[in-house]
């Protein structure tokens, strides 16, 4: 474990703790995807289900003397695409998660899902199995778009998922993505209005980008200009607007009382353990902050973590001076920001820490003025690589 000569930033109580389980297994790679996902292989329809499970169990019972005695307030499956997973895996890896961490009564329990007929079927039994929430990860209407971006379900398929979804679950999220190859900002807005159409209570909405190593980044489509994608999220501001949706994030909307729990705990700089080939977790000690990355590969994961071996890749204290940019990174995502306190009581560092950079970014027009808050303004919210950048030591 690495840390700064100095000593790493001491927390003086944990904040509210997460869990993330990661299934990794898609039926098909994207061209834009980086996350830690696999296609399945040898025309196997599913995933090696009862031995990840066995192993996801394996991993979190040597992880429990890290969170002993705190309690996990929300949970998030995300992948690859567990609705993959059978409703019967789905139920069992919910019960083990039960039967071993002590977990909220009323906790959030998301699940990632896609669009296609065969999980859409499962959808009402997953809710029965223990999940509250779904996130279906529809990306676009459009069924040349969804071509071009490499999905396996159509149009239809989505409508078809986010109906099914309606039906099982008071929460669910749609998933989009703008800027995508050859788009207009009127086909944007069609895709955008097919959504609210639905009136759904969460939309996350991503700027398509090429991330490195994928084979939209080596072969790049032809993308709309800075300026197309910027009077799309204008589109999209103006629209979910008039819709009751409320920007609470840089990617989010949401109607009152349905954000998303989850995801809120991470930009709040709050903890969270990271179960599962390839997942990240981040958990405060009295002598530090930690971050932990699993094994990517699901294979030597699972033999990792069925042979009682060490399932972590990476495991290293921040240091005081990463501290405060990882902080902001999270913090400022929020259109509200946070409450200036927070970043002593997650950190450990005084507010001290931050002020020539806080003051920077006042002055710059980038960060609020009230001194009780950490609060982009809408320049800032805007540019928000700019504003992060003047907290990157």
């Amino acid at each position: 474990m690495s840390g700064d000569p100095a000593g790493p930033a001491a927390v003086s109580s944990p904040p509210p703790l997460s869990l993330y389980v990661h299934l990794p297994w898609c039926l098909s790679k994207c061209p834009y995807c980086d996350f830690n996902s696999h296609a399945l292989r040898g025309g196997a329809a599913e995933p090696p289900e009862a031995r990840y499970l066995d192993a996801l169990q394996a991993d979190l019972e040597a992880a429990l003397p890290a969170i002993w005695g705190r309690t996990v307030s929300t949970v998030f499956i995300g992948g690859g695409t567990p609705s993959l997973f059978s409703p019967e895996g789905i139920d069992r890896l919910l019960t083990m998660i039960r039967t071993r961490v002590r977990t909220a009564p009323d906790a959030e329990v998301t699940m990632e899902a896609n669009p296609g007929t065969f999980e859409a079927q499962r959808f009402a039994a997953c809710a029965q199995a223990g999940v509250t929430r779904l996130s279906i990860g529809v990306q676009s209407f459009s069924d040349d778009a969804l071509r071009a971006l490499g999905r396996v379900h159509d149009a239809r398929q989505a409508r078809a998922a986010i109906e099914e979804a309606a039906r099982s679950f008071e929460r669910y999220n749609i998933d989009l993505m703008y800027a995508l190859p050859g788009q207009t900002p009127e086909a944007f807005g069609r895709d955008l209005a097919s959504a609210l159409a639905f009136a759904p209570p969460h939309l996350s909405l991503y700027h398509l980008t090429l991330e490195p190593g994928t084979p939209f980044a080596q072969h790049p489509p032809k993308l709309p200009d800075e300026d197309a994608a910027a009077d799309m999220l204008a589109l999209a501001e103006e629209m979910m607007g008039a819709h009751g949706l409320q920007r609470y994030e840089v990617s989010a909307w949401a109607r009152p009382r349905f954000r998303c729990l989850h995801n809120l705990n991470y930009w709040e700089f709050g903890d969270y353990l990271g179960i599962g080939a390839g997942a990240h977790g981040k958990l405060s000690f009295h002598d530090g902050i930690v971050r932990e990355a699993r094994l990517r590969q699901p294979e030597r994961y699972m033999q990792a973590a069925l042979a009682g071996g060490d399932v972590l890749a990476e495991r290293r204290t921040l240091t005081r001076e990463e501290i405060p940019f990882e902080f902001m990174l999270n913090a400022l995502r929020l259109t509200e920001g946070v409450p200036a306190a927070m970043f002593t009581e997650r950190t450990g560092l005084p507010l001290a820490a931050i002020e020539r950079e806080r003051a920077l970014a006042v002055e710059r027009g980038l960060l609020d003025r009230d001194r009780w808050r950490l609060r982009p303004t809408p320049l800032g919210m805007r540019f928000l690589n700019d504003l992060l950048e003047l907290f990157l030591k």
